[in-house]
């Protein structure tokens, strides 16, 4: 199940708010018994209901899944200054080469 925040977030931008800040515009709360929901909400836009929350359910578990492949691509490709000493150590079609290898092995939905 993805996390409010992602749909949240996936309902916002639909809606024209690109950017959130999880502090100040919208405050989500767990009383201890597992279950999160918004506190407070002072965004321009309409507070979602349940059911628009719900309706970003399949996207949101796509993008939570897309991020965590994009995380461990970040960490195959390495640093840049050590992409950039390959590239010119070993040329940059080596460098293509396994950055392809590199998101074939991770690919995104």
């Amino acid at each position: 199940m993805a996390q409010l925040d992602t749909k949240i977030k996936l309902y916002a931008k639909a809606n024209g708010v690109e950017n959130i800040d999880f502090l100040s515009d919208v405050r989500l709360q767990d009383d201890g018994d597992g279950v999160v929901y918004i506190k407070e909400w002072n965004l321009s836009i309409t507070e979602p209901t349940t059911e628009q929350i719900a309706s970003y359910e399949t996207a949101a578990n796509e993008e939570e899944a897309n991020n965590i492949i994009i995380s461990t691509r970040k960490t195959a490709y390495g640093p840049w200054d050590k992409q950039l000493e390959e590239i010119y150590d070993n040329g940059i079609d080596s460098w293509k080469a396994r950055i392809l290898q590199i998101k074939t092995d991770n690919p995104k939905s």
